[in-house]
């Protein structure tokens, strides 16, 4: 069995949930942190997951993005484009596959950004959207399983072309 390996980036304003979403993913929905504590810097997270129907798994580090925002927030989206746009200099137009999420679906009566507005600007950046809620632990795994499959398409891609270029 081969390994796959991606670094996945996951940015947005502070206190949007970056950090308890990774936490959440990392412990396969078993951990909330009530007692929040801003991240300083990096923080390191590593998981391993499996693709459904595949047997294989090492291939280079192409990045993932996962971009989160407060759903009763509407500066924290509005401030996803400049993240946009920062990892599109930092990648130099490499395609980097990626979700928008926004979070704390749980908080509806306090919600700024409709379901739609954030769909269409994440389509129209070729993102992927979903909503979560970390602090129910609502929908977590999604983005980060979507994006887990966009990785393994890619390596598909990838290994179909190097096949195709063999001797022949």
């Amino acid at each position: 069995m081969v390994k796959l390996r991606a670094r996945c980036l996951l940015l947005g304003d502070a206190a949007v949930g970056k950090s308890c979403l990774s936490h959440i993913f990392y412990n396969d929905g078993s951990l909330f942190q009530k007692n929040y504590s801003l991240t300083t810097g990096v923080e390191l997270v590593m998981k391993c997951i499996n693709i459904p129907e595949t047997n294989d798994s090492v291939w280079g580090e192409p990045s993932l993005l996962c971009l989160v925002f407060d759903l009763t927030n509407e500066q924290s989206f509005a401030n996803c484009t400049c993240w946009m746009e920062r990892v599109q200099a930092h990648c130099k137009g490499l395609h980097v596959p990626g979700v928008l999420v926004g979070n704390k679906s749980d908080l509806s009566a306090r919600r700024e950004v409709q379901a739609s507005v954030a769909k269409e600007w994440a389509q129209s950046k070729g993102l992927e959207y979903h909503e979560t809620s970390a602090k129910e632990m609502d929908n977590c795994d999604a983005p980060l399983l979507s994006l887990a499959q966009s990785f393994y398409s890619l390596y598909q891609e990838q290994r179909e072309i190097m096949q195709n270029l063999g001797p022949g």
